[in-house]
């Protein structure tokens, strides 16, 4: 590591950067949605299995590289943090793109298996991370074997996903749902696959560049303000970390993709999850998992937890729920600022 990425930066730059770095990474998501709607019906993949993986790959990049440079800084605690602080507050997201939706509960309108089936991965590989930590710790070649596992479970869970064409689960079609079908997208249609693909690639760096700015100041933050790496990495990393989730979810809603806006962050959620497996190739002194202390393991029980509480939503399907929200949408608030709260004190 170079002299120049050792020195610490002040206080004001650190604060500077977390709000020019999120304020980047909204532009340039705002952009990916329209982009990501032309290329889900231009590629014939849906919104659901496109948004998931597509989606979900871009709108983690800049975690993916906190997490990275954070473990790659000697920062366990904060790079685990970060990655499942990132998933607490992403499937918060669902709230605030339910919101925004007024024409009837997002979870009701937006009904998909595809969806359903990647919270279930979510909860696998989020089980697997807690395992892991509690298992013994030999590593091989500095990689604990619970990473492996988890790239081989997800790779697997894609596989599931992508090939059930015609599920023997099927949502109940109402006035409410919005399917997914192609639809006209303006000056996308008229340009080439490969002119979307270079955009959506330019986006996606411009995305990266951004993470790495944003784990530079959480770790100066953590060292200038005595503020716990927990706290840090979930709250203020986790936040910026869902900023594209988050726009994503509320872009799509108001281009009528439902089931584009669920499935980025369900998507983004366990791309997320694979955060560790960056951060624990990157932690060379031994295993990420074993790193993680007390507050780490609340939050990646925290974050099961309220997946458990989106996948309960998305079958229940709701019409109209509580405050206009479902019953889900109220308890992920709920969930969420007691944990911050628990963080906090």
């Amino acid at each position: 590591m170079s002299e120049w990425q050792m020195q610490p930066w002040p206080v004001a730059w650190s604060v500077a950067a977390f709000v020019l770095a999120g304020l980047l990474t909204v532009l340039c998501t705002v952009r990916l949605v329209g982009l990501g709607d032309a290329l889900a019906d231009r590629t014939g993949w849906g919104e659901a299995f496109f948004g998931a993986v597509f989606f979900g790959l871009v709108t983690s990049l800049s975690g993916l590289v906190m997490t990275g440079v954070s473990a790659a800084a000697d920062h366990p605690e904060l790079a685990y943090s970060n990655a499942v602080g990132g998933i607490a507050a992403q499937t918060l997201a669902i709230v605030l793109a339910d919101a925004t939706y007024r024409s009837a509960n997002l979870e009701h309108a937006a009904a998909s298996a595809q969806n359903l089936l990647f919270g279930c991965l979510l909860i696998v590989l989020l089980s697997t991370a807690l395992l892991a930590s509690f298992s013994p710790s030999p590593t091989v070649l500095g990689v604990h074997p619970a990473s492996l596992l988890m790239v081989a479970l997800y790779v697997g869970g894609l596989t599931l996903i992508r090939t059930q064409e015609r599920p023997l689960w099927r949502a109940v079609s109402t006035r409410e749902t919005r399917p997914d079908v192609p639809t006209e997208h303006g000056r996308f249609d008229t340009r080439r696959a490969r002119s979307l693909w270079a955009e959506f690639a330019a986006l996606a760096l411009l995305v990266v560049v951004g993470g790495w700015v944003v784990a530079r100041a959480a770790a100066n933050m953590v060292a200038a303000t005595g503020l716990t790496a927990g706290f840090v990495g979930a709250v203020f990393m986790g936040l910026v970390n869902a900023a594209p989730e988050t726009v994503t979810a509320v872009a799509a809603v108001r281009r009528g993709a439902m089931t584009l806006a669920v499935a980025a962050i369900i998507g983004g959620n366990t791309l997320d999850a694979l955060n560790l497996v960056v951060g624990d190739v990157a932690f060379r002194p031994g295993s990420l998992f074993h790193a993680a202390g007390t507050d780490q393991l609340f939050l990646t029980t925290a974050a099961l937890l309220m997946t458990a509480v989106l996948l309960g939503g998305l079958l229940v399907r709701q019409r109209r729920g509580w405050f206009r929200l479902g019953f889900d949408g109220v308890l992920l608030i709920v969930i969420y600022l007691s944990a911050v709260i628990t963080l906090a004190f």
